[in-house]
């Protein structure tokens, strides 16, 4: 038998420099970028090098023997014949204790100027959701230090939950009181589609005095679709990395609405058909992939506060439809509340949370009960007695909400520099009906 000298050869190849096979763009399509010549899957990322210029793209489908990508970058100065390199990785965001206190954008560049952000590990975006038996039942109320949602609409660690709300209600002013009073290790705030001017402003009225235990995403209306659908990716991804740490973290995100816009734009860029409202069949399929990634497991919980901006008003629309039918509950907050000079805007007989009935106390749900009962008979009602038509002592349940109405609408309104805890909430519950 010859002896071959195998050791030469490894090193041989070991000093050998591989190869790169570089595509070329064969088309620019609106936001979308047609390469042949480079063999990749969907969700790789790729780099279009044009005369110096660099621009890393994302693989977001096939067209015949065409590849699609989406730049995460400027698209003007692409032309036809640029380079496109497959970098071979896939969408993963670094993570790491570092991120806290930190604003960062959807492809994790810090944008607060306190220089670069030591990661310790990688973590996928597009990470499936986990064996649902592996979870555990919800069963620990979770404080978000708003009175008539720890009284009336009690969370729980893990839940999702969505916020319906149409413009200039006071979503966003309902969101900082939950950063800076919820009880959570970690907070996660991911802005998505919001203006720019609103991101400082946010920053400084509502959340500076919480940034220590907060990270902030930010992908703004003005940046490409890829970045605010990648977004959300972003941070439900770091929201996992510290889930695994044992932490108990609150994500918020606002909006899924406009992660639902971006999502449409990138599906129709590649040829899907437009269905309900012209958004894309895409856009109901990566709903539930994004949302049933929050919950509680063994080694922490991911508890999820989700806003939809419902257009005019109309809580059937499509996307609020189709998160309503994911979520553990919702919190309405209504136009005429707001007028009426209630803050926090919330409409407790349309909003529910679905999980209270098994983490708090028979006498909390039974107070709670009573509660909208009453509050519902006023309702019923309130015309009668506002027209002067109704007379005392008609119906003992209405003369009963009469008395107990100025509590209950002073129990609904709480200022937004206040912070009352779960259990401060339900005392004061109990005070309204005298059963402390």
């Amino acid at each position: 038998m010859l002896n071959f000298d195998f050791k030469r050869y490894h090193q041989k190849l070991e000093r050998c420099e591989p190869i790169l096979v570089r595509g070329k763009v064969t088309k620019v399509v609106g936001l979308v970028v047609e390469g042949a010549g480079v063999k990749a899957a969907i969700g790789d990322i790729c780099e279009i090098i044009t005369n110096g210029k660099k621009v890393e793209a994302e693989v977001i489908g096939f067209k015949e023997n065409a590849l699609l990508l989406m730049p995460f970058g400027e698209i003007r100065g692409i032309l036809p014949g640029s380079e496109i390199l497959h970098l071979e990785r896939h969408a993963t965001i670094g993570v790491g204790r570092a991120l806290l206190g930190r604003i960062i954008n959807a492809l994790g560049e810090p944008l607060d100027n306190k220089g670069t952000i030591e990661t310790e590990e990688e973590y996928p975006l597009y990470n499936t959701s986990s064996n649902p038996l592996k979870r555990i039942s919800i069963d620990t109320p979770f404080d978000v230090g708003i009175r008539s949602i720890n009284g009336l609409l009690t969370l729980g660690k893990g839940q999702r939950i969505g916020i319906f709300s149409g413009s200039g209600i006071g979503k966003t002013t309902l969101l900082g009181m939950m950063v800076r009073n919820a009880k959570a290790d970690v907070k996660i705030v991911a802005l998505i589609g919001e203006r720019g001017r609103e991101v400082r402003d946010f920053i400084e009225k509502h959340i500076r005095d919480a940034m220590d235990k907060t990270i902030l995403i930010v992908a703004t209306s003005d940046q490409p679709s890829l970045l605010r659908m990648r977004g959300a990716f972003v941070a439900t991804a770091i929201a996992e990395y510290f889930r695994d740490q044992g932490k108990d973290v609150l994500l918020i995100m606002d909006s899924l609405t406009r992660l639902a816009m971006a999502q449409r734009e990138l599906g129709l860029s590649i040829g899907e058909p437009p269905t309900t409202k012209g958004y894309t069949p895409s856009v109901f399929a990566i709903l539930p992939k994004l949302l049933e990634r929050a919950g509680r497991w063994s080694q922490g919980s991911i508890t999820g506060l989700y806003t939809v901006l419902v257009e005019g008003d109309d809580m059937t629309e499509p996307i609020a439809d189709a998160t309503r039918a994911i979520l553990d509950g919702h919190i309405v907050l209504t136009r005429e509340l707001a007028r009426q000079n209630q803050y926090p805007p919330i409409d407790i007989l349309s909003s529910i949370s679905r999980v209270m009935p098994d983490i708090v106390d028979k006498q909390h749900l039974h107070l709670a009960n009573e509660f909208r009962d009453t509050l519902a008979v006023y309702k019923s009602a309130e015309d009668l007695i506002n027209i002067g038509a109704y007379v005392k002592g008609s119906n003992p349940r209405i003369d009963r909400a009469l008395n107990l109405i100025d509590k209950i609408r002073a129990y609904l309104r709480q200022d937004m520099e206040e912070s009352i805890s779960f259990e401060e909430s339900l005392i004061q519950l109990k005070e309204i009906f005298h059963e402390v």
